[in-house]
Protein backbone atom coordinates (compact mmCIF):
# COMPACT_ATOMS: atom_id res chain seq x y z
CA UNK A 1 0.00 0.00 0.00
CA UNK A 2 1.48 3.56 -0.77
CA UNK A 3 2.23 5.89 1.47
CA UNK A 4 -0.01 9.35 1.43
CA UNK A 5 2.03 12.48 0.13
CA UNK A 6 2.83 14.21 3.15
CA UNK A 7 1.57 17.26 1.99
CA UNK A 8 -1.36 15.97 1.51
CA UNK A 9 -1.08 13.91 5.26
CA UNK A 10 -0.84 17.66 6.93
CA UNK A 11 -3.67 19.23 4.44
CA UNK A 12 -5.71 16.66 5.92
CA UNK A 13 -4.27 16.78 9.56
CA UNK A 14 -5.34 20.43 9.14
CA UNK A 15 -8.77 20.02 8.30
CA UNK A 16 -9.37 17.84 11.58
CA UNK A 17 -7.92 20.15 13.37
CA UNK A 18 -9.91 23.06 11.62
CA UNK A 19 -13.59 21.36 12.25
CA UNK A 20 -12.27 20.51 15.70
CA UNK A 21 -11.24 24.36 15.95
CA UNK A 22 -14.35 25.55 14.81
CA UNK A 23 -16.47 23.28 17.53
CA UNK A 24 -14.11 24.56 20.41
CA UNK A 25 -15.38 28.59 18.94
CA UNK A 26 -18.81 27.29 19.75
CA UNK A 27 -18.29 25.55 23.07
CA UNK A 28 -16.72 28.93 24.07
CA UNK A 29 -19.73 30.87 22.89
CA UNK A 30 -17.36 32.71 20.94
CA UNK A 31 -19.28 31.62 17.55
CA UNK A 32 -22.81 31.07 17.29
CA UNK A 33 -24.43 30.35 14.38
CA UNK A 34 -22.73 33.37 13.19
CA UNK A 35 -18.61 33.53 12.69
CA UNK A 36 -16.35 31.73 10.99
CA UNK A 37 -12.50 30.58 11.38
CA UNK A 38 -10.21 30.25 8.61
CA UNK A 39 -6.45 28.75 7.79
CA UNK A 40 -3.76 29.36 4.46
CA UNK A 41 -2.98 26.44 2.83
CA UNK A 42 0.37 24.92 4.37
CA UNK A 43 2.04 24.71 0.94
CA UNK A 44 0.35 26.79 -0.86
CA UNK A 45 0.52 30.11 0.65
CA UNK A 46 -1.91 32.07 -2.25
CA UNK A 47 -4.83 29.67 -1.04
CA UNK A 48 -6.94 29.34 2.21
CA UNK A 49 -9.66 27.65 3.55
CA UNK A 50 -12.94 28.24 5.73
CA UNK A 51 -15.98 26.22 5.44
CA UNK A 52 -19.18 26.44 3.36
CA UNK A 53 -21.96 29.03 4.79
CA UNK A 54 -23.27 27.23 7.97
CA UNK A 55 -23.08 27.16 11.58
CA UNK A 56 -19.72 26.54 12.72
CA UNK A 57 -20.74 23.47 15.39
CA UNK A 58 -22.50 22.03 12.18
CA UNK A 59 -19.23 21.62 10.18
CA UNK A 60 -18.55 17.90 10.50
CA UNK A 61 -16.39 16.81 7.26
CA UNK A 62 -13.78 17.77 4.64
CA UNK A 63 -16.94 18.18 2.35
CA UNK A 64 -17.31 21.24 4.56
CA UNK A 65 -14.69 22.67 3.55
CA UNK A 66 -13.84 25.08 0.54
CA UNK A 67 -10.68 26.27 -0.74
CA UNK A 68 -10.44 29.94 -1.50
CA UNK A 69 -8.19 31.72 -3.48
CA UNK A 70 -6.31 34.49 -1.43
CA UNK A 71 -6.31 37.13 -4.75
CA UNK A 72 -9.85 37.93 -4.59
CA UNK A 73 -11.96 35.29 -2.44
CA UNK A 74 -13.08 33.00 -5.07
CA UNK A 75 -13.12 29.19 -5.18
CA UNK A 76 -10.47 27.46 -6.44
CA UNK A 77 -12.93 24.99 -7.71
CA UNK A 78 -15.43 27.30 -9.07
CA UNK A 79 -17.82 24.29 -10.34
CA UNK A 80 -18.64 23.57 -6.42
CA UNK A 81 -22.03 23.78 -5.58
CA UNK A 82 -21.25 24.70 -1.70
CA UNK A 83 -22.35 28.41 -0.69
CA UNK A 84 -19.68 30.28 0.99
CA UNK A 85 -19.45 33.04 3.62
CA UNK A 86 -20.43 36.52 2.63
CA UNK A 87 -17.25 38.33 4.48
CA UNK A 88 -14.97 35.80 3.31
CA UNK A 89 -13.07 38.74 1.88
CA UNK A 90 -12.13 39.59 5.73
CA UNK A 91 -10.08 36.34 5.76
CA UNK A 92 -8.35 36.72 1.99
CA UNK A 93 -7.45 40.44 2.73
CA UNK A 94 -6.02 39.43 6.01
CA UNK A 95 -3.96 36.99 3.88
CA UNK A 96 -3.08 39.06 1.52
CA UNK A 97 -1.28 41.76 3.11
CA UNK A 98 0.23 40.14 6.02
CA UNK A 99 2.19 36.63 4.70
CA UNK A 100 3.25 35.69 8.24
CA UNK A 101 -0.65 35.15 9.26
CA UNK A 102 -1.58 31.62 9.13
CA UNK A 103 -5.31 31.72 10.61
CA UNK A 104 -7.89 34.17 11.43
CA UNK A 105 -10.99 33.89 13.37
CA UNK A 106 -14.28 36.54 13.31
CA UNK A 107 -16.51 36.69 15.66
CA UNK A 108 -19.62 38.26 17.06
CA UNK A 109 -19.24 38.23 20.81
CA UNK A 110 -21.60 39.84 23.01
CA UNK A 111 -18.96 40.63 25.40
CA UNK A 112 -16.94 42.23 23.26
CA UNK A 113 -19.47 44.01 21.21
CA UNK A 114 -19.61 46.88 24.08
CA UNK A 115 -16.27 48.09 23.30
CA UNK A 116 -16.99 48.50 19.75
CA UNK A 117 -19.99 51.19 20.60
CA UNK A 118 -18.85 52.18 23.74
CA UNK A 119 -15.29 54.54 23.28
CA UNK A 120 -13.66 52.51 26.52
CA UNK A 121 -10.49 50.45 25.22
CA UNK A 122 -10.05 47.08 25.28
CA UNK A 123 -7.65 46.38 26.80
CA UNK A 124 -5.43 43.48 28.42
CA UNK A 125 -6.29 43.33 32.25
CA UNK A 126 -4.63 39.90 32.62
CA UNK A 127 -1.61 37.67 31.60
CA UNK A 128 -4.01 35.29 29.61
CA UNK A 129 -4.46 38.65 27.16
CA UNK A 130 -1.12 39.59 26.53
CA UNK A 131 -1.54 39.46 22.59
CA UNK A 132 -3.98 42.68 23.14
CA UNK A 133 -2.51 46.12 22.42
CA UNK A 134 -1.98 47.56 25.83
CA UNK A 135 -3.04 51.12 24.93
CA UNK A 136 -6.45 49.10 23.58
CA UNK A 137 -7.00 46.85 20.55
CA UNK A 138 -8.07 49.37 17.45
CA UNK A 139 -11.70 49.72 16.73
CA UNK A 140 -12.30 49.49 12.63
CA UNK A 141 -14.86 52.06 11.73
CA UNK A 142 -16.55 50.58 8.59
CA UNK A 143 -18.52 53.93 7.80
CA UNK A 144 -15.48 55.46 7.14
CA UNK A 145 -15.15 53.53 4.20
CA UNK A 146 -17.85 52.85 2.39
CA UNK A 147 -18.11 53.51 -1.39
CA UNK A 148 -21.23 54.76 -3.42
CA UNK A 149 -21.43 51.42 -5.11
CA UNK A 150 -24.58 49.45 -5.10
CA UNK A 151 -22.67 46.67 -3.47
CA UNK A 152 -22.22 48.74 -0.20
CA UNK A 153 -25.16 47.65 1.45
CA UNK A 154 -24.73 49.40 5.04
CA UNK A 155 -25.00 46.28 6.80
CA UNK A 156 -21.97 46.44 8.54
CA UNK A 157 -20.32 43.31 6.89
CA UNK A 158 -17.03 43.54 4.93
CA UNK A 159 -18.61 41.95 1.77
CA UNK A 160 -15.92 43.31 -0.76
CA UNK A 161 -12.11 43.45 -1.13
CA UNK A 162 -11.73 47.34 -0.73
CA UNK A 163 -13.59 46.78 2.80
CA UNK A 164 -11.57 43.94 3.39
CA UNK A 165 -8.05 45.75 2.45
CA UNK A 166 -9.26 48.71 4.92
CA UNK A 167 -9.34 46.07 7.60
CA UNK A 168 -6.61 44.26 7.45
CA UNK A 169 -4.50 47.27 7.28
CA UNK A 170 -5.64 47.75 10.80
CA UNK A 171 -3.32 44.64 11.76
CA UNK A 172 -0.47 46.46 10.60
CA UNK A 173 2.63 46.42 12.96
CA UNK A 174 1.76 43.16 14.28
CA UNK A 175 -1.47 43.86 16.14
CA UNK A 176 -3.47 40.15 16.45
CA UNK A 177 -7.16 41.69 17.56
CA UNK A 178 -9.16 44.51 15.65
CA UNK A 179 -12.59 45.34 17.25
CA UNK A 180 -15.32 46.05 14.31
CA UNK A 181 -17.83 48.59 15.41
CA UNK A 182 -21.41 47.65 16.10
CA UNK A 183 -20.42 44.30 14.62
CA UNK A 184 -17.71 42.01 16.60
CA UNK A 185 -13.79 41.45 16.13
CA UNK A 186 -11.74 39.61 14.22
CA UNK A 187 -8.53 38.00 15.58
CA UNK A 188 -5.34 36.62 13.42
CA UNK A 189 -2.20 33.89 14.37
CA UNK A 190 0.64 33.32 12.74
CA UNK A 191 2.99 30.64 11.74
CA UNK A 192 4.49 29.19 14.82
CA UNK A 193 0.79 28.87 16.37
CA UNK A 194 -1.60 28.42 13.72
CA UNK A 195 -4.88 27.75 14.19
CA UNK A 196 -4.55 26.57 18.39
CA UNK A 197 -2.75 30.42 18.89
CA UNK A 198 -5.56 31.74 16.99
CA UNK A 199 -8.26 29.84 19.12
CA UNK A 200 -6.58 30.67 22.15
CA UNK A 201 -6.17 34.22 21.52
CA UNK A 202 -10.25 34.26 20.53
CA UNK A 203 -11.39 32.53 23.15
CA UNK A 204 -9.26 34.86 25.79
CA UNK A 205 -10.50 37.94 24.13
CA UNK A 206 -13.63 37.30 25.18
CA UNK A 207 -12.68 36.25 28.79
CA UNK A 208 -10.75 40.07 28.85
CA UNK A 209 -13.53 41.23 27.57
CA UNK A 210 -16.00 39.90 30.28
CA UNK A 211 -13.15 40.45 33.11
CA UNK A 212 -12.49 44.02 32.34
CA UNK A 213 -16.68 44.81 31.95
CA UNK A 214 -16.50 43.57 35.61
CA UNK A 215 -13.10 45.13 36.54
CA UNK A 216 -14.58 48.49 35.50
CA UNK A 217 -17.95 48.49 36.95
CA UNK A 218 -16.57 46.76 40.54
CA UNK A 219 -14.60 50.25 40.08
CA UNK A 220 -17.26 52.25 39.85
CA UNK A 221 -19.63 50.82 42.09
CA UNK A 222 -16.72 51.25 44.89
CA UNK A 223 -16.02 54.98 44.38
CA UNK A 224 -19.80 55.24 44.17
CA UNK A 225 -19.89 53.74 47.74
CA UNK A 226 -17.70 55.90 49.11
CA UNK A 227 -14.83 53.54 48.99
CA UNK A 228 -12.20 56.35 47.68
CA UNK A 229 -9.32 56.54 45.51
CA UNK A 230 -9.74 57.70 41.93
CA UNK A 231 -12.60 56.89 39.78
CA UNK A 232 -11.89 54.21 37.03
CA UNK A 233 -8.51 53.07 38.37
CA UNK A 234 -8.45 50.27 36.86
CA UNK A 235 -5.20 48.38 36.42
CA UNK A 236 -4.27 47.24 32.98
CA UNK A 237 -1.01 45.20 31.78
CA UNK A 238 1.81 47.28 30.12
CA UNK A 239 3.82 47.15 27.15
CA UNK A 240 6.53 44.65 28.86
CA UNK A 241 4.02 42.92 30.63
CA UNK A 242 2.54 42.34 27.13
CA UNK A 243 5.30 40.67 25.65
CA UNK A 244 5.99 38.54 28.47
CA UNK A 245 2.60 36.89 28.84
CA UNK A 246 2.20 36.52 24.99
CA UNK A 247 5.04 34.51 24.90
CA UNK A 248 3.87 32.77 27.88
CA UNK A 249 0.64 31.88 26.02
CA UNK A 250 2.93 30.56 23.26
CA UNK A 251 4.42 27.82 24.96
CA UNK A 252 1.64 26.79 27.27
CA UNK A 253 -0.98 26.66 24.46
CA UNK A 254 -1.21 22.88 24.41
CA UNK A 255 -2.63 22.78 27.73
CA UNK A 256 -6.20 24.13 27.06
CA UNK A 257 -5.86 22.91 23.13
CA UNK A 258 -5.79 19.46 24.95
CA UNK A 259 -8.27 20.15 26.84
CA UNK A 260 -10.44 22.08 24.56
CA UNK A 261 -10.78 19.04 22.34
CA UNK A 262 -11.39 16.80 24.84
CA UNK A 263 -14.69 18.95 25.71
CA UNK A 264 -15.75 19.06 22.40
CA UNK A 265 -15.15 15.66 21.39
CA UNK A 266 -17.06 14.31 24.92
CA UNK A 267 -20.00 16.67 24.50
CA UNK A 268 -21.82 14.80 21.92
CA UNK A 269 -22.88 17.53 19.63
CA UNK A 270 -19.94 18.17 17.20
CA UNK A 271 -19.16 15.65 14.88
CA UNK A 272 -15.76 15.06 13.21
CA UNK A 273 -15.10 12.83 10.40
CA UNK A 274 -12.27 14.30 9.00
Amino acid sequence: MPLPDPQSALLSTLIRTFITASHILHHHAVLDAYGHLSFRHPSNTSTFFMSRNTAPATISSPEDVIEYHVSDATPVDPSSAQKGFAERHIHSEIYKRHPSVTAAVHSHSEAVVPFTVSGVPLRPVYHMAGFLPARGAPVFEIAEHYGEAEEDVRDMLVKNERLGTTLAREFDDGVAVVLMRGHGFTVVGGEEGGMEEVVLRAVYTQKNAAIQTSAVMLRSAYDGAGGGGRAGEVRYLDEEECKGATEMTRWSAQRPWKLWVREVEASGLYVNSA
